[in-house]
């Protein structure tokens, strides 16, 4: 694929790849509960940055719970830092649950509470990016806009080029790949989460999470396999290294910062902090564990005392 800002193809069968892919959307898709507008659109947001880099299957009871103890904005404006860590619990990358709650307290202040309607707001607010807008305004508000993550783009590459998206950010000409596919919306004749560019979104990332997967692509499964270029060019490249090889978890900085938050969040009761003897059972190396510390301090994850005991933020 080159980078210029159009695809270098023509699209064949692109009709026939949405009527199949919204049949079998509708017949197939998981039945996550934030999906088919069971909830509002505050929820719709919190289910996308719970997922991100997160499996769907992990993040179900963590949004159930989180959502049932602070439904809205205001309601998790103004919980303690504390217990949003603590209900975060092992979703990976605890950072992004204080900048879900920095951005509750933008909406609950200067939107009355309701989520903005326009991706420039979305896109403006805290811990927000081009996916995250884009997803919020085709899952939550119905609007007709491209959805562009690593799922969509590995499905429409292999689907419409015939070639593997290799990772890393996305491209111009992939981007304009997606707007290209994104089907004509009547507004006036379903309901939002119905509406043909919503299920396109909806249909393309689901396939790409749990048929057209990056290693071990279930083609047997597929419901587009008759039309896909790459299963038809005998799926040249399958397997190949993604540009941005995922990060080992053994021995890494993040897993001591889980170690030290999952510590914390799992206190005996009554206890508000760990002493140093504590954090140093933690982890054997002991220069490792002391920076790990000060970068979840820093990132306000903890609190780190002037006895050097370290606790949640108040």
């Amino acid at each position: 694929m080159n980078d210029t800002n159009e695809p270098n193809t023509e699209i064949e069968n692109a009709e026939a790849v949405a009527d199949a892919l919204a049949e079998w959307w509708h017949a197939s898709a998981r039945d996550l509960p934030w999906r088919f507008g069971r909830t509002t659109t505050w929820g719709v947001l919190v289910s996308e940055v719970m997922s991100q880099q997160t499996q769907m299957s992990r993040v179900v009871p963590y949004w159930n719970d989180w959502m049932e103890r602070w439904p809205d904005a205001v309601a998790l404006a103004d919980a303690a830092k504390a217990d949003v860590i603590t209900a975060w619990g092992r979703l990976g990358y605890p950072r992004r649950a204080l900048r879900l709650q920095e951005c509750a307290r933008v909406v609950a202040s200067d939107y009355d509470n309701k989520l903005p309607r326009t991706y420039d707001e979305l896109l403006a607010l805290p811990g927000i990016g081009d996916y995250t807008a884009s997803a919020v305004m085709s899952f939550a508000f119905g609007e007709r806009i491209a959805v562009v993550d690593t799922n969509i783009r590995r499905v429409l590459s292999r689907v419409f080029l015939g070639e593997e998206s290799l990772g890393g950010a996305a491209r111009p000409a992939e981007r304009a790949l997606a707007k290209q596919m994104l089907p004509q919306d009547d507004a006036s004749k379903c309901r939002r989460f119905d509406r043909p560019s919503v299920v396109w979104n909806q249909s393309v990332m689901e396939l790409g999470a749990t048929v057209c997967t990056a290693k071990a692509p279930l083609c047997e499964a597929c419901p587009v396999s008759g039309h896909c270029v790459f299963l038809h060019n005998g799926r040249p490249g399958l397997g190949e290294r993604r540009t941005r090889p995922r990060q080992r978890f053994q021995g890494t900085d993040r897993q001591v910062r889980g170690l030290v938050l999952n510590a914390l969040r799992n206190l005996p009761e009554g206890a508000t902090a760990l002493n140093r003897k504590s954090l140093e059972r933690l982890w054997d190396d002991h220069i490792q564990l002391d920076r790990c510390i000060a970068s979840l301090d820093e990132d306000g994850l903890i609190e780190i005392l002037p006895n050097a005991d370290v606790r949640l933020p108040v």
